[in-house]
């Protein structure tokens, strides 16, 4: 019997072009890049999701083991299910890292893509263990690409340096594993490593509360009104459970122009239908990207228009706010100098699964005054990337946690 709901979520890290997609696929049978500005340009821009099963055959030893397709290639036996896993494709490119700082309490485990055909660390890689040790991710399996591409003395050579970048980090223990995705050698291995994760304790008790990632009309052109189905919402829930039958909050919700002032108001509907991308459930607890459809006006779903908003129940959500106290902790990074926080600064916040410009009102050693450009529900001890313009580009400089 499959395993109907994600267990964990696994984030992927690396330099540009080092592979990260091509792994996932690998792993999963999906190409993650599906997004059409993605395919433009070559590299990711929106998240990417991936679910899968890993199933074991009892009948066979070690990786080759692990796979997962439902027959053990290696014997014909049939495989059993031990651990469904989502893969979180985060951006590699450096001005969208902060989706990794912002998702901290989304992502359970890592992925480490590092290609050998490229010295270690280049500069993302190295920005990227930053924010490894920042979060404090200890779940992570280092993936050396491309070693096909330098033959074995080169690959060894790069392992060693591998080492040497991660000793005395939150990863130093991490196992490196050599594969080539497009020739599926070692996947095994990695699908082993990573059923043996430690699984996350998910607070299913607490009120629940979800990032909303996706949102979409699922109504075709010209259907009769008698037809049409409510608005469908995809993300991932940070906490608690929610069920078929629930009503919903959904926050900031609804904006409308009042004179010079925007005002914002609840969405209130009904859950009557959860998907997991394979399986319909009644009830959904955090791991991986859910589907929610709902009895909305699929109007108001459409283009991933509530992107950045978050779902929970009515009463027992976030408070809508438009300005916080937070503390500023700067990344050590050697490749950009800023100086301190000047007033009515513009900055660039990544809140869960928003981007919320906002506006320095003040600051004082480490601790910083923001203003949001529209109200955002957030709660204490929530951590905010924070991206200042350094050259006239948007840089990640740190990150802020709300007191």
């Amino acid at each position: 019997m499959d395993i109907k709901q994600s267990q964990i979520n696994i984030g992927t890290l690396g330099h540009i072009d080092h592979g990260k997609t091509s792994v996932v696929q690998s792993l999963t049978n999906i190409w993650t890049d599906r997004h059409s500005e993605s395919i433009k340009r070559n590299m990711t821009i929106k998240l990417g999701y991936a679910d899968a099963v890993i199933r074991k055959c009892e009948k066979c030893k070690g990786p080759s083991a692990y796979t997962i397709e439902k027959t053990c290639k290696k014997c014909g036996s049939a495989a059993e299910p031990v651990l469904r896993f989502s893969i979180l494709d985060a951006p590699g490119h450096e001005t969208l890292m902060a989706t990794a700082i912002s998702g901290a309490n989304i992502i359970n485990g890592i992925l480490f893509i590092i290609a050998a055909n490229e010295q270690c660390p280049m500069q993302q890689t190295r920005e990227h263990l930053m924010i490894i040790n920042l979060l404090g991710i200890k779940n992570a399996i280092i993936v050396q690409t491309k070693v096909d591409l330098v033959g074995k003395e080169k690959a060894l050579e790069h392992y060693k340096q591998i080492k040497e970048f991660i000793k005395g980090s939150a990863i130093e223990d991490a196992p490196i594993v050599p594969a080539v995705p497009n020739r599926n050698i070692n996947i095994d291995v990695i699908l082993e490593l990573i059923s043996k994760m430690h699984l996350p304790d998910f607070n299913l008790d607490a009120d629940p509360l979800m990032y909303i990632a996706r949102s979409f009309d699922v109504n075709k052109p010209g259907s009769d009104i008698e037809k049409l189905r409510g608005g469908v919402i995809g993300g991932t829930i940070i906490r608690g459970k929610l069920k078929v039958g629930d009503t919903i909050s959904i926050l900031p919700g609804l904006s409308k122009q009042k004179g010079k002032h925007t005002i914002y108001s609840e969405i209130l509907t009904l859950i009557v239908g959860i998907n997991t991308g394979t399986d319909d459930i009644e009830e959904a607890h955090p791991g991986g990207l859910i589907g929610i459809a709902t009895q909305m006006d699929p109007a108001l779903t459409k283009a991933d228009s509530l992107v950045g908003m978050v779902l929970g129940h009515k009463g027992k959500m976030p408070k809508v706010v438009e300005e916080i106290n937070a503390a500023y902790i700067p990344l050590e990074r050697t490749d950009i100098q800023v100086s301190g926080f000047s007033k009515d600064e513009p900055i660039a916040l990544s809140i869960g699964t928003a981007t919320v410009l906002s506006y320095v009102s003040s600051s004082k050693r480490n601790s910083v005054k923001i203003r949001f450009s529209h109200p955002v529900p957030v709660e204490k001890g929530l951590k905010m990337a924070v991206m200042r313009r350094v050259n006239h580009r948007l840089r990640l400089t740190g990150y802020a946690v709300i007191e």
